[in-house]
């Protein structure tokens, strides 16, 4: 039995950018009840070396448009990273879940075997398609979805499993 790279890629980013955009949603509504800066949240960390929450959602969704772009062989959109509040970071979400829901199946199955370069730096990382989207990308962005979940969970947002596994 074969897995369909498309299963395994777009209906679960789809479903991890719906849930990021409901913990943002529940973020909003914390700040807004306990009259809060909202800086102070998106600006927040775990630790000092870790990237803030801001980071942290620029990241997953540089992650999630950055697979299906790269399996199906098309241009990436840059994104600015320039957002300060949670209304931006919902924003940067909603273009996001967009843009992976532009893909179809086509574009996607039967790059188990592609080639897949990935550059931080200097540092060239090659894979091949499967290796890229289940060792590698998806890891990464449940990584950063539950960062972000984390970071809102240790200041008091009020979050369940459910608000991160969401309904699917």
């Amino acid at each position: 039995m074969t897995i369909s790279m498309y299963q395994a890629s777009v209906p679960r980013i789809v479903n991890m950018l719906i849930n990021l955009d409901h913990l943002l949603t529940k973020a909003h509504t914390h700040v807004e009840n306990k009259k809060w800066n909202e800086a102070a949240l998106t600006q927040f960390r775990l630790y000092p070396d870790m990237f803030p929450l801001t980071r942290q959602v620029q990241i997953a969704c540089d992650t999630a448009k950055g697979v299906v772009g790269r399996l199906a062989g098309t241009d990436i959109p840059a994104y600015e990273d320039n957002e300060v509040t949670i209304a931006d970071l919902k924003q940067r979400v909603a273009k996001t879940l967009a843009y992976v829901e532009s893909f179809t199946a086509a574009q996607i199955d039967g790059t188990e075997d592609k080639d897949i370069v990935t550059k931080r730096g200097d540092v060239e990382t090659h894979y091949k398609g499967m290796q890229f989207l289940l060792n590698h990308a998806m890891p990464n962005l449940y990584f950063h979805v539950t960062t972000v979940y984390a970071i809102l969970r240790h200041n008091g947002v009020e979050l369940g499993k459910r608000d991160y596994l969401g309904k699917v």
